[in-house]
């Protein structure tokens, strides 16, 4: 069966505050916002899309922030740590700097022979550095040092009752390769070695249900280079036994989406058409984007929607 799936095209959380939000992600973190729009879905919330200098797949970390809303619970059948990919020897500078600004963060552990900081977003949501190899180059013109700054997905962590299943859907179906394991956790990549390819099964048999709700991810989604394989991949899914949605047109990409055995909600998304298609590169993330359907109530969204002050960052583009 071909191997489809390339990495980790986007992963998507739930936040409070979208001010708070932006800020940290922008300002602290120093992701660019490569796209301000809203949920198509529930067009009365933002869609926020944070990445590298264009949005490349593999660098896109997006929210919905439901302000005034309830905190969620991390557990079974979620995503329940979002990993970055940092340089090597780094971990000391973001240790300074989540010192310096008030970040809840863990002493670093070495896992699989890498050094991985955990650390918390103003919403509770889970959050690791980790210090590795990775070519790609970060958002140059980011308030954090080259030698520092993130260069996008490292993986991710889904914690599920039992992994054989889950591990049959990616092994079998969405061409992972198994890497390791160590207690209850299991490590598969796709596409390419390395970050931006990776997930890691956690075991909990005796675990809580997570609930999706502010400071929790809502879903994953893996990456594939066009729609044929986009659709290929689809039947394979069916034929493995589960539901999938009909290919669904987010403007920026197009997609499908199903929940894998443990019950984590997957996405199935094209590398294309990418970010450019409604606003050059270095106006990226500085308007409200709509897509075509929702262009003629825009006086009525942009009055539902809460102000937002676009930090310096943004506004500096690339």
């Amino acid at each position: 069966m071909a191997n489809n799936i390339l990495g980790i095209h986007h992963v998507t959380a739930i936040a409070g505050d979208p001010q708070r939000n932006l800020d940290f992600y922008t300002e602290l973190l120093g992701l660019r916002l490569v796209k301000l729009t809203v949920n198509f879905d529930d067009p009365g919330t933002y869609h926020l899309y944070y990445g590298d200098d264009i949005g490349h797949p593999g660098t896109i970390l997006t929210f919905f922030p439901w302000p005034g809303a309830r905190r969620g619970r991390r557990g079974i059948g979620q995503v329940t740590v979002t990993s970055f990919s940092v340089p090597k020897r780094s971990l000391g500078y973001w240790m300074e700097r989540f010192k310096s600004q008030g970040v809840v963060f863990d002493e670093p552990i070495s896992r699989f022979n890498e050094d991985v900081l955990t650390f918390f977003d103003p919403d509770g949501m889970a959050l690791e550095l980790v210090g590795c190899s990775d070519a790609r180059s970060p958002w140059k013109n980011g308030p954090i040092p080259y030698d520092y700054a993130i260069r996008g997905f490292y993986g991710i962590t889904i914690t599920v009752e039992g992994y054989e299943r889950t591990a049959s859907l990616l092994t079998e179906v969405m061409g992972f390769r198994y890497v390791r394991e160590s207690g209850g956790r299991f490590r598969y990549e796709a596409g390419a070695e390395g970050a931006g390819a990776l997930i890691d099964i956690q075991c909990l048999p005796y675990g809580t249900m997570g609930k999706v709700a502010v400071g929790t991810v809502h879903h994953v989604a893996w990456r594939v280079a066009d729609e044929d394989n986009q659709k290929a991949l689809r039947q394979d899914i069916v034929r493995f036994g589960l539901n999938v949605t009909p290919v669904i047109d987010r403007k920026y990409f197009h997609s499908i989406y199903f929940r894998e055995p443990g019950r984590v909600l997957f996405e199935i998304a094209t590398d294309p058409p990418g970010f450019g298609v409604d606003e050059p590169p270095e106006q990226l993330g500085t308007k409200l984007q709509l897509p075509p359907w929702l262009e003629p109530s825009r006086a009525k969204i942009e009055q539902v929607l809460p102000p937002l002050r676009l930090p310096k960052s943004v506004r500096k583009g690339i």
